[in-house]
């Protein structure tokens, strides 16, 4: 396994909300399933800091993603590399916070026990010289990548969704070092000379 993290950029533009950095505790998920160990999330916000309004509908029900101000923000590719795996066919599901999210949280397992495909849902994979670089929880039909196609930072590679295991829209970010999920071993990662803390805004 790499012990030098892996520096990418940012992979979007505009505000969002850093959680679960490996910045804080490794590993950053709270498990080192799927190579996750120092993974991190970041959902788009708008000036306020918020993802989306948050009020008695969101408290009590699920809300359509179509209401979070990142859904479908455009996802760019942090380093320069070869696609090496695309999936977007999976559906985006309804974002859950509030009383929703612990009903959400009691399917956890659920989606585990599913396997990687189901947590990550719709993704790219990006082959760099140090290692593979791994965007989920896409836009379903959003790609706009395919294995084999070169990509240089900065190139649009899909849009922000709510698939796979997503509570609200949001980016989730790794690196592994191998295309077998099941068998890769985590590789660090920074942006920058940095990794952002969880609850930091950052700006791509």
């Amino acid at each position: 396994m790499a012990t030098d993290p892996l520096e990418l950029a940012y992979p979007f533009t505009g505000r969002w909300l850093v959680q679960n950095s490996p910045a804080d505790h490794v590993p950053s998920h709270g498990t080192v399933r799927f190579a996750s160990s120092y993974a991190i999330d970041f959902v788009p916000v708008d000036d306020s800091g918020r993802s989306a309004a948050f009020g008695l509908e969101s408290l009590l029900r699920p809300q359509p993603p179509e209401k979070f101000v990142g859904f479908g923000r455009a996802v760019l590719a942090p380093a320069e590399g070869t696609v090496v795996a695309v999936h977007h066919s999976a559906p985006d599901h309804p974002a859950h916070r509030g009383l929703p999210s612990l009903g959400y949280a009691l399917t956890q397992r659920r989606r585990v026990d599913a396997g990687w495909l189901a947590l990550a849902g719709n993704h790219v994979m990006i082959r760099t010289a140090r290692g593979i670089v791994v965007l989920c929880h896409l836009q379903r039909g959003s790609a706009q990548v395919s294995p084999g196609e070169d990509v240089r930072i900065g190139d649009e590679i899909g849009r922000c969704g709510n698939s796979g295991n997503s509570t609200e829209p949001h980016l989730h970010v790794q690196a592994i070092d191998a295309l077998d999920i099941s068998r890769a071993a985590a590789v660090p990662i920074r942006f920058g000379e940095s990794l952002p803390a969880s609850g930091t805004i950052v700006e791509g």
